[in-house]
């Protein structure tokens, strides 16, 4: 071989040895991160489980807890359990509600989502001259941070005579201001359908605030409001379940 191409040759191999040792010794690529399971649960602590804006614990703490099962192509299940105060306050016996859920979400456009499903609420041994046990149909549209949400009952709306076809209109929005913190507005109006149930309609509203710290891990602290009248929503002291009011939560999910 020609003394300079031979030269030239060295030189090269020479030149690409620190290269290929770098290469043999750098770093492996990154594991894929592990699918998300199916299957999540959920427990918490509150010091007032509110819903639609009313007191189900009469004003007092509760415990929390649920579980939610993603199926193939968009579909749910679930379940939510949280021990109340009210029905015993209406001469029940019930101490505990059990929600449980199915449902289907999908995609309309890029921005724009859907959920449809049933949800029953029920209370074991809720022994009223009425049942307070109810099941609503429900359909949502989310598009950015904002979710509107129509619930329509299918029964008697938890232990109301007469008020089967009773609705709730909600509007909600959930904006994240960075490290872990969420701010959550939200609107409802409750009709409770029936002759003579008119007056227990009401609106309500809250402004909540979250802080993920990761690892399942968030405490929440929700200022709540309605304009339920004072007369008919009250504990057996006489304390009114619908005030305003500050409501702090401890959530694990895992």
């Amino acid at each position: 071989m020609n003394k300079t191409l031979l030269a030239l040759a060295s030189s090269l191999v020479i030149a690409a040895l620190p290269q290929l040792a770098l290469a043999q010794t750098a770093a492996p690529a990154a594991p894929a991160e592990p699918e998300a399971s199916p299957l999540s649960f959920n427990v918490s602590v509150t010091t007032d489980n509110r819903y639609r804006g009313i007191s189900q614990s009469r004003l007092k703490p509760a415990i929390q807890g649920g579980v939610d099962y993603a199926l193939p192509g968009g579909f749910y299940v679930g379940a939510w359990a949280s021990s109340i105060k009210w029905i015993k306050d209406a001469g029940g016996g019930a101490s505990a509600e059990v929600d449980l859920y199915g449902g289907y979400k999908g995609e309309i456009t890029k921005d724009l989502t859907y959920d449809v499903g049933v949800l029953t609420y029920q209370y074991p041994k809720n022994d009223l001259a009425t049942s307070a046990n109810t099941t609503e149909i429900y359909g949502a549209l989310t598009y950015g941070p904002a979710t509107l949400k129509y619930s329509h009952s299918l029964t008697n709306l938890f232990g109301f005579a007469d008020s089967k076809n009773s609705s709730y209109l909600e509007l909600a929005a959930s904006f994240d201001l960075g490290n872990g913190i969420s701010v959550a507005p939200h609107i409802g109006h409750q009709k409770v359908s029936g002759s003579g149930n008119g007056v227990y309609s009401y609106t309500d509203y809250s402004l909540g605030v979250t802080k993920d710290y990761g690892n399942g891990v968030a405490i929440s602290a929700t200022v709540y409001g309605t304009d339920a009248d004072k007369a008919l929503y009250v504990t057996p002291s006489g304390k009114f379940t619908g005030k305003n009011g500050l409501v702090l939560g401890l959530k694990y999910s895992f």
